[in-house]
Order: structure tokens, then C-alpha cells, then sequence
């Protein structure tokens, strides 16, 4: 007999899995919804210590407790967190951990990172990054549960009885970070995705082909992913769904991913042909000076300082990563395009490793650029920013508040908007709302046409935005074309996309 271990997420408790378990008891399995301390009908036997730890302790005493041979644990939301401290620690009797709309989290992440509701996870933190001192969240009401996941499927009564049964969650179970010894690594999982939260297996496919250290793992054979058409909530939405895709997983089933042998997207060679040279490394950036005034340039280009492009990539990418993105082809070979038109190229690496480092990712550009700027060689008035995917997000910035000598922004196949999928992220970053200060700042949209669903919604977004608030922005589409298509396709279409990309935005540099 299979044992089904059921842990839930923020507000809520073992209640939630009523008919869920009701069903897997008709198949046969042995069931256990958990309810953690100070949740569901335990709200009253939480305190200010009550934390991460305290959940995981929970959990491990009812492991400790079951019979059966087999356990299948499954974390929804934060819930994942103490599922893995606790198979982390009894590894031994778990034989599958299953996330349900739930997070990645490693050794040392809070779940407060991935808190969508941005006023809680402010509140919650000082300055110094530190719990501050309210102890409990307050439980959402009727209208804010979509500030937590998606409600799509959610019947109204059923999102009623979420309301009415939701405890306080204590702040120390989301600020306390995860603490893992690696055993966890080694058990089989499955990953279920709620699709109306914005995560799909094709989208996961991406991420592995990719090529990223971090998302290698999801094509281990041991791992299985399912989707389901719904909400954040699938126990309360489609139950019968939920509990087949239980039943399936358990018995090892599941959509595996393909890992590839060939290099990596990101390491493929540029689509254009473009003459190797020397670069000059200053800390995080490095410049591409060009030999020569390219024809076409003014006098003033020719006899002083040279316009400058330059080119944010995007993430999050590891820390530790090898080569880093500044050595990658499609960098190297955009600043190197850039020196042979005759004006600098630069390219840059910033800290954008994880969805809590977008502001630090700013600070990196803007430092750059006033770096940038202080160069003799370089034209303190005629700069251009030119960011890619995920590094999209950090346009926001200059958007709202476009300085005189920012004379053109680009962004190629960008993430325009947060995913909620994917985390939370500061709503500081999001170019779609930042569009309406824009003014008639230039903007250079490379948009592809075989982009994932989620990142094209959040560049049709903008563009909508762009349109109401008569934003000047000019889409070169590459109908053809991947996220990274500069290194993934290489077709007439795609080198035609960036040399009039290149070509635009310095039209804009020098008009």
C-alpha cells in the first residue's frame, strides 16, 4: 500500500484536501492530510516561534508515524518547504516527493522568495533583511487570494470555503530559509503544473534546452511533470484531476524531459560573421572600441568621442556559471558588431542570479554606465541600452524616468512584465506599466514568433501599453525565430533582424 502524504500551502490546512483524499481512500491508498502547526484547526497553537523548523518537525513526526512501505509526500506552495526538510531527514521512507504548484527552493532559500504579494514580503522584511516584528500575516480575504495564485477554475463557493477556513500564517515559516543536507537530491519527483499559473512542460522544455547548470536537473529520468488546466488550487478546483495525477505519479509515471548532448543555446556561434577584436576588460564590463568612424558617421563622431551601445543580458543565470554571459557568442559577437560600425560595444556581467536580485542587477547597469560615461573615448550624451529576455525587466527603470542622454533602448525576444510562475519579482520591474512615462524615448522591440506563450503575453502587454500612451516604439519581428535566435537559428531571416536592429538603433545614436 501507497501512503499519500498531503502538505499544503500558506492559510491553509488539512481541511483543504477533503476531497482528495476521499478519493485516493477509494483507490486504496492510506492517506494523510497534514495540518500544520497554526493552521487549519492548529491556528491556536502558534506563537512568535513558531517557524520553518517547527513545520518540518511536523511532518517528519508524521512520517515517523506511518506504516505503509511507500511514501509519496506532495508540497503545494509553500508547503514544498517542509516536504523537503523533512525527506531531506527521512529520505529513506520516502519513494517520491511530488510539487504542486510549488516552487525549487535549495539549501538556504526562504519561502518568502517566492511570496507573489509583494506589500507582504516589504513588510515582513527590514532594511537589513531581517524578520521584522509582526509575527503573523494576516490571512487574505475574498478579493486578494489572486495576490497569492491564480484562481482560475476556482468554483465561488469553493473560494468562499478557502476564505473562511484560512488561518494566519506565522512570518517565521516564510522568512526562516531551508536548511538541506543534499540527501532529498537523490529521491525521485514529479512536478505537476497548474497551467493557469503560467507554467506549462513546454515552457520547462525551454528552460532544459536552454542549457542553464540550474535546470539540467529537470531532465533527470527520475523526474515526471504532468499539467493540469486550472488555478493555483487544483484540490479545490478539479479534484478528480488532481487525484488521478496523484495515483499516476506515484506509480512512476509522468512527461519526461530529453536532456540534450549538444552545446548549450547560449554557446552556439553568433549568426553573423562578424571580425574578431581585442576588447578591454574594466571590472564587470568590457568595451569594444572601434578602429575607425564607420561611413555614414558625422563629423563630430570622427574627430571626438564615439556613441556607445550597451548590451544587458538576462536571467537569472548561476553565480558561479562558466563562461559568464559576457563571454557568451551572442554578446560577444553584438559588441563586436557594433565596434565594426563605429561606435563602442560593451557588454557587461551583472548580478541577476536569483528573482530577488533584479534590484541589484540595476545598480550593476547604472554603475556601468556612469563608468560608461566618465570614459574620454565615449560620448557621455549618445548611449544606448539594449537588454535581452529575462534582463528585459531592468528597462523598466530608464523607461520611467528616460535621462537626455539615453538616446534609444532596445530589447530583443525580452521578458516585459514578471511571470508569476516563475516568483515573485519588485513590481519596480515591470516595463509594461513604466511604458506610459517613456515620453518619445526610442525603443527597438525584437520580437520573435516562435516565443513561449508566457513571455509573448508579456510583450503584447507592453506593446498595448506602448499603443494608449503613444510610445515610440518600432517591432522588428523574426517570425521564424526562437528566444535566442541569433544562436539558434541561423537563417537569413535572423541575420537580417539584427543587423536592422543594430542599424535602427544607431540611426537613433546618431540622429
Amino acid at each position: 500500500m501507497t501512503a499519500f502524504v498531503l502538505v499544503s500551502g500558506c492559510f491553509t490546512g488539512g481541511w483543504i484536501w477533503q476531497e482528495v483524499a476521499d478519493r485516493l481512500r477509494e483507490a486504496d491508498a492510506e492517506v494523510h492530510p497534514v495540518t500544520l502547526t497554526g493552521m487549519g484547526d492548529r491556528r491556536d497553537e502558534a506563537g512568535p516561534g513558531t517557524d520553518l523548523e517547527t513545520h518540518i518537525e511536523d511532518v517528519v513526526r508524521l512520517i515517523d508515524g506511518v506504516d505503509a512501505p511507500e511514501v509519496v509526500i506532495i508540497g503545494h506552495d509553500y508547503g514544498i518547504h517542509p516536504v523537503l526538510g523533512a525527506a531531506d531527514r527521512r529520505p529513506e521512507r520516502i519513494t517520491r516527493i511530488v510539487y504542486l504548484d510549488a516552487g525549487m527552493p535549495q539549501d538556504g532559500d526562504a519561502a518568502l522568495q517566492l511570496v507573489p504579494d509583494q506589500e507582504v514580503r516589504r513588510r515582513l522584511l527590514d532594511r537589513s533583511g531581517q524578520a521584522g516584528d509582526d509575527w503573523l500575516i494576516p490571512a487574505p480575504a475574498s478579493d486578494e487570494w489572486q495576490r497569492w495564485g491564480s484562481t482560475a477554475g476556482l468554483p465561488d463557493e469553493a473560494l468562499a470555503r478557502l476564505t473562511r477556513h484560512a488561518a494566519p500564517q506565522p512570518a517565521g515559516t516564510l522568512t526562516r530559509p531551508l536548511r538541506l543536507s543534499g540527501a532529498v537530491a537523490a529521491l525521485p519527483t514529479t512536478g505537476v503544473l497548474c497551467t493557469g499559473s503560467g507554467l506549462t512542460i513546454a515552457l520547462i522544455e525551454d528552460m532544459v534546452a536552454g542549457g542553464l547548470p540550474q535546470f539540467q536537473a529537470l531532465a533527470d529520468p527520475e523526474v515526471g511533470f504532468f499539467e493540469l488546466a486550472t488555478g493555483h488550487w487544483p484540490m479545490l478546483s478539479c479534484p478528480d484531476e488532481l487525484t488521478e495525477v496523484l495515483l499516476r505519479a506515484a506509480a512512476g509515471e509522468g512527461h519526461r524531459i530529453t536532456a540534450t548532448d549538444t552545446v548549450p543555446a547560449y554557446l552556439r556561434p553568433f549568426v553573423l560573421d562578424v571580425p574578431e577584436r581585442p576588447r578591454e576588460r574594466v571590472g564587470r564590463i568590457d568595451l569594444y572600441i572601434p578602429d575607425e568612424p564607420a561611413e555614414g558617421a558625422g563629423a563630430a563622431e570622427a574627430e571626438g568621442p564615439r556613441p556607445a551601445v550597451m548590451f544587458v543580458h538576462g536571467g537569472p543565470v548561476p553565480a558561479d556559471i562558466q563562461p559568464t554571459p559576457r563571454d557568451w557568442p551572442t554578446l560577444v559577437g553584438y559588441g563586436r558588431y557594433a565596434a565594426s560600425l563605429g561606435v563602442v560595444g560593451v557588454t557587461l556581467d551583472h548580478r541577476l542570479h536569483g528573482l530577488d536580485d533584479y534590484g541589484r542587477a540595476a545598480e550593476d547597469v547604472a554603475d556601468a554606465v556612469e563608468l560608461l560615461r566618465a570614459d574620454p573615448r565615449i560620448d557621455p550624451e549618445r548611449i544606448a541600452l539594449w537588454y535581452f529576455s529575462g534582463g528585459g525587466l531592468l528597462l523598466a527603470d530608464w523607461l520611467a524616468g528616460p535621462p537626455s542622454w539615453l538616446r534609444c533602448a532596445a530589447a530583443t525576444y525580452p521578458l516585459l512584465a514578471p511571470l508569476p510562475a516563475r516568483g515573485a519579482v519588485d513590481p519596480r520591474f515591470r516595463p509594461a506599466a513604466a511604458v506610459s512615462a517613456a515620453g518619445p524615448l526610442p525603443i527597438v522591440l525584437t520580437r520573435v514568433g516562435l516565443e513561449t506563450a508566457e513571455i509573448a503575453a508579456t510583450v503584447e502587454e507592453f506593446l498595448a501599453a506602448a499603443k494608449a500612451c503613444g510610445a515610440n516604439v518600432e517591432v522588428i519581428d523574426v517570425p521564424d525565430g526562437h528566444h535566442g535566435f541569433e544562436t539558434i537559428d541561423h537563417t537569413e531571416q535572423s541575420r537580417h533582424a539584427v543587423q536592422r536592429a543594430m542599424r535602427t538603433v544607431l540611426s537613433h545614436l546618431r540622429g
